[in-house]
């Protein structure tokens, strides 16, 4: 468990710095570069307290072997981001890449 969680650790960390460089070369804003982690920050909040909720009240460890496999989805969704989107598709849908993301850190 504990080798998944720093594995899990590192990767995402690697793709958020990937997403980071990506969209600062692209030209993007430092506000603009915040709002990309907005959502996978408020997501991982809300689904550590759930989480952390559900394993006490039902001493489940589902959570713990979930999150690693929905996490590895990731890489192949920003994978379909289309450099000739709009600006505002591309936030939104990287947002919504991230917001999975941040579910999936439980």
């Amino acid at each position: 468990m504990t080798a998944a969680y720093w594995a899990f650790t590192l990767t995402d960390g690697a793709l958020r710095l990937l997403v980071l460089l990506h969209f600062h070369e692209l030209g993007y804003t430092p506000v603009q570069l915040a709002f990309l982690f907005l959502l996978y920050e408020f997501f991982g909040i809300v689904t550590n307290l759930v989480g952390g909720w559900l394993d006490r009240a039902h001493r489940s460890a589902v959570d713990a072997r979930a999150g690693p496999d929905a996490a590895g989805d990731r890489p192949g969704l920003l994978a379909l981001l289309n450099r000739e989107w709009s600006m505002a598709a591309s936030v939104a849908y990287v947002m919504g890449c991230q917001a999975l993301s941040g579910i999936a850190k439980i």
